[in-house]
């Protein structure tokens, strides 16, 4: 039978803080899955200009802190950042919004760590401006006897308007001086208006095939105050040789059309920047593909229940057995959602991790499925705590995203949420390293005595086979 365990990150070094831990990404070693590397907005707690990452080399039992990431933000560390380790070697790569950049203007950074023991600051490979959400996945080449780290930093490119979605490759990423070979690729082949959707999301199968997803925004009107009502369709394209051709990503051509890119879902409408539970909504996408087949796709995303003139948020899955050409049906919907993330494990099993706003609580939810929800799925509720707490002190409130990751069977995955401790809240448990009280539902900091307010933690959990 499988196991859950579920972490509170914090370290009981920062029983004290209460900041808005939010934005939480993962990344596991596949070598050596004992070795695990969080992070989320989570400022030095020195105040120096080298941000944080949360360390575990016992499996994600018990975590550190490790200030190394470059461009630290007093309030933040760094805006959104994510992570990803090398199949073979440990080396660690991050990609960052700078928490220093010129006013009004990200400023996406790609790093590089020689692997989790090091404590020196992460080599800068790359600067750009303009690049949003960087989202980075890790591959390896086997070339001889040696293994080269094949890295992609997807991301929203508001430099190249109005075709926006894009994606960094490098062909070699472990020891090439900076820039490391990285190059970027605008992906959108159609026409936008304007831009397309922040979220620009990887997908890699051992054999090299590559698959990259993103939101081509086909309409864009203003709905009020931040609030815009976007029509938009979910593509998907593909490289079957991993991206690194002078032209990559043009490998799926649409079924209808013939343009490059198949549309998953067309004529689509969120509001983005509208409010639910104190978080924002818009620009939720997940893809995943089976290890043991490159033709099996999954796509997750999440759209406005009756169009723009409707309520709340709904979260789509479909599958595509062709390599990306054909899709299914729906094949599970969620109402009120964000936050999809998907992974498949290697004996072909899909994970859905979720955040559901349902009687004014957020709820994260892992759901395991091996037929594709034509039967009831394994569920797990993760944690369920009340929205309003604590209030939010900047958007994103929980995050834009959360991450779900398959190594070999087993699933791990990070999310945050409200962190009272308060055995309702975890219905399968959770472990806690910050000072707290699981009786009177208080924190406390290390003095065991000073009472510290509700705040926004990351949790990791891992479902073990």
């Amino acid at each position: 039978m499988p196991t859950l365990k579920v972490v509170d990150i914090t370290p009981a070094a920062l029983s004290g803080n209460a900041s808005q831990d939010a934005e939480p990404n993962l990344a596991v070693n596949p070598e050596h899955p004992e070795e695990v590397v969080a992070t989320a907005f989570t400022p030095d707690p020195m105040g120096g200009p080298f941000a944080p990452i949360y360390v575990s080399t016992d499996g994600g039992s018990t975590w550190s802190l490790r200030s190394i990431v470059p461009g630290a933000d007093i309030d933040t560390g760094t805006g959104d950042i994510t992570v990803g380790f090398a199949p073979r070697g440990g080396t660690l790569y991050t990609g960052i919004l700078s928490g220093r950049h010129p006013h009004g203007v990200t400023r996406m950074q790609i790093l590089r760590s020689p692997g989790i023991s090091s404590t020196e600051p992460m080599e800068v490979l790359v600067t750009r401006d303009r690049p949003d959400q960087p989202w980075v996945v890790v591959g390896g080449v086997r070339l001889h006897d040696t293994t080269r780290d094949r890295v992609y930093v997807a991301n929203n490119d508001l430099g190249k308007q109005p075709r926006t979605a894009s994606v960094e490759v490098s062909d070699d990423a472990r020891t090439a001086a900076a820039p490391a070979g990285f190059r970027p690729h605008v992906i959108d082949r159609r026409a936008p208006s304007g831009q397309d959707g922040p979220p620009v999301r990887i997908a890699l199968h051992p054999d090299g095939t590559v698959y990259a997803l993103f939101q081509s925004w086909q309409d864009i009107t203003q709905a009020g105050g931040n609030a815009l009502d976007v029509t938009f369709d979910v593509v998907v394209t593909r490289d079957d040789d991993g991206g690194v051709g002078p032209d990559p990503f043009q490998d799926l051509k649409d079924a209808e059309d013939s343009a490059i890119g198949q549309r998953v879902v067309t004529e689509r409408t969120e509001r983005f920047n509208a409010l639910m539970g104190q978080e924002r909504l818009g620009g939720d996408l997940a893809i995943a593909v089976d290890p043991t087949d490159a033709a099996g796709v999954w796509a997750a995303w999440c759209d406005r229940a009756g169009g723009a003139a409707g309520v709340g948020c709904v979260l789509h899955v479909r599958r595509s057995s062709d390599h990306g050409q054909t899709w299914s049906a729906d094949v599970r919907t969620v109402t009120n959602a964000k936050n999809p993330a998907l992974a498949v494990t290697a004996d072909s099993l899909v994970g859905l991790a979720y955040q559901q706003f349902k009687q004014e609580q957020w709820v994260t939810v892992l759901e395991v499925t091996a037929d594709g929800w034509t039967t009831p799925a394994e569920r797990h509720v993760l944690h369920q705590a009340p929205a309003d707490v604590p209030p939010a002190g900047f958007l994103p409130y929980l995050g834009d995203y959360i991450r779900l990751l398959a190594v070999d069977r087993d699933l791990y995955g990070v999310f945050s949420g409200n962190n009272t401790p308060d055995p309702a809240n975890f219905p399968e448990g959770v472990t806690y390293q910050r000072r707290a009280d699981f009786v009177s539902h208080q924190l406390f900091d290390l003095d065991n005595v000073t009472r510290v307010a509700p705040s926004i933690d990351p949790f990791f959990f891992h479902r073990a086979a």
